[in-house]
């Protein structure tokens, strides 16, 4: 199979190479169309204000493989990607991301927002991410690599219902040590300290935005699968309407506001 691959940690990230390289051995054509330099937690922000620049590249790539650099965001490199360089292909795979996205940080990944706009094109999409962290001496993203393997395999012979895309997380373990693969729901996570107030050597004041994630360990959820050595798959819908609240809202009376003050019981229009 031919697959668009993408990921927001910059092309010559080492996730996206493994997860190409191991589509290749597989027998399968993947196409790399990434951003030239890291663009993590952009969300599915596009580019409409500048020019946007492609560059064929060969980095840390099979021979065989065609890989381009693209100096937007993830988004703006499936846009292209799907549009431009390939536009037969009919699966968009995103990362292997450095880290985690688990719960509310989807909604903020630059990984699982170049998946959304594969799936705005109409393509199978997965997003995958290893939890590992900055201080973890050894990231196992060949385990995710095996995974996605697989997936793409089982994808063939088991579409994706329509508007679903998959967000994968894999935990930061050898394949050998990894219990299984579980289907769950997103789970919460916040952030303790999430802004920091300091000061430069001048004196001003500055911000940081980070903290330290909080997660709710529900079984179940995508952050209580991967903390207990699950593969995380969390089918992802792209229409965010909460059709129980339509007929709610409608029952309450809102669409009866009327902005010039009028009754609009009153059949006379007065």
């Amino acid at each position: 199979m031919r697959v668009l691959v993408t990921n927001d940690d910059g092309v010559y990230a080492p996730g996206i190479a493994v997860l190409t390289v191991f589509l290749a051995e597989a027998g399968h054509e993947p196409v790399v169309v990434a951003p030239d330099r890291e663009r993590s937690s952009v969300g599915h922000a596009i580019t409409l204000n500048r020019p946007l620049k492609l560059q064929k590249i060969t980095g840390p790539y099979p021979e065989a493989v065609t890989a381009y650099s693209c100096d937007g965001t993830p988004s703006d490199s499936v846009v292209l990607g799907l549009e431009e360089i390939a536009p037969d292909i009919a699966v968009v795979f995103s990362g292997i991301n450095k880290g985690p996205n688990l719960g509310d940080d989807l909604t903020y990944s630059g990984t699982v927002s170049a998946a959304m706009e594969g799936l705005v094109f109409g393509r199978t999409s997965v997003a995958f991410s290893l939890d590992c962290r900055d201080e973890d001496i050894e990231r196992h993203y060949e385990t995710a690599g095996i995974f996605a393997v697989h997936l793409l395999q089982w994808l063939s012979r088991n579409p994706l219902p329509e508007g679903v895309l998959l967000n994968v997380n894999v935990p930061n373990l050898a394949a050998s040590f990894v219990k299984g693969v579980l289907v769950t729901r997103k789970g919460t996570r916040a952030y303790e300290g999430k802004v920091n107030r300091l000061q430069d050597p001048h004196g001003r004041t500055y911000y940081w935005v980070a903290g330290r994630p909080e997660d709710e360990m529900v079984e179940g959820t995508d952050v209580w699968a991967v903390a207990h050595g699950y593969i995380s798959v969390t089918p992802v819908h792209l229409d965010m309407t909460h059709y129980p609240s339509m007929e709610t809202l409608c029952s309450q009376g809102l669409t009866e506001l009327d902005l010039e003050g009028r009754d609009r019981s009153d059949s006379t229009g007065r």
